[in-house]
């Protein structure tokens, strides 16, 4: 008899909207989550409006570096993790495809350099994200619709399939920079961890 849990549905979601692995835990470090990510952006100003009155993020740490270096300006984005980003004078500028990719989701490539930051996804509750959707495009952000993330071949489907594990949004910031509204909707198992990692090319 098989010990394992069977698979939750979105309706197990609505009622706890926390993906849970059980396939391992770290014994090694007590690793909380994600303190703060550090991205950098062109324009400050822009993108303080971005992210506080668009997106709704708020503004809780302003830092101006030592030796006119540049800022480093922290968001909250819940849970007690931020975001941030770093304002450099004498930054080069963005190449999309290699700071980040040059298309979202659904619509080009969106392969993007080693060692690059390709996109940032959000944690949202899986019944908000058909209002997301809507809010983010009254707020004049180009979204994508909704993409089902599953096991099919494609990777993804039009509608929610008995292995759909996450929904998502696309869009982007000022910079270019990809970010996601994700809502988990299956708890993992055994069998979502069944491919061998790929090596190094060349």
């Amino acid at each position: 008899m098989s010990s394992k849990k069977p698979r939750a549905g979105l309706s197990s979601l609505h009622r706890n909207n926390k993906r849970k692995i059980i396939v391992s835990k770290n014994e090694k470090f007590d690793i909380r989550g994600i303190n703060h990510l550090a991205l950098v952006c062109r324009d400050m100003e822009k993108t303080v409006e971005f992210y506080s009155k668009i997106l709704g993020m708020p503004l809780i740490k302003t830092i101006e570096l030592p030796n006119n270096m540049g800022q480093h300006f922290f968001f909250d984005i819940g849970k007690g993790d931020s975001l941030a980003f770093f304002w450099f004078p004498d930054a080069p500028s963005s190449q999309p495809g290699v700071s980040h990719p040059t298309s979202i989701v659904g619509r080009g490539s969106i392969t993007s350099a080693h060692a690059s930051m390709n996109h940032v996804a959000f944690d949202i509750p899986a019944e908000k994200i058909d209002e997301y959707q809507k809010k983010l495009e009254e707020a004049g952000v180009d979204v994508t619709a909704v993409v089902n993330h599953d096991d099919s071949e494609r990777g993804a489907s039009p509608t929610i399939t008995d292995t759909t594990f996450v929904r998502s949004l696309y869009f982007t910031d000022p910079d270019g920079i990809m970010l996601e509204f994700a809502a988990w909707t299956r708890e993992f198992d055994e069998g979502d961890v069944r491919h061998e990692p790929a090596k190094a090319i060349g």
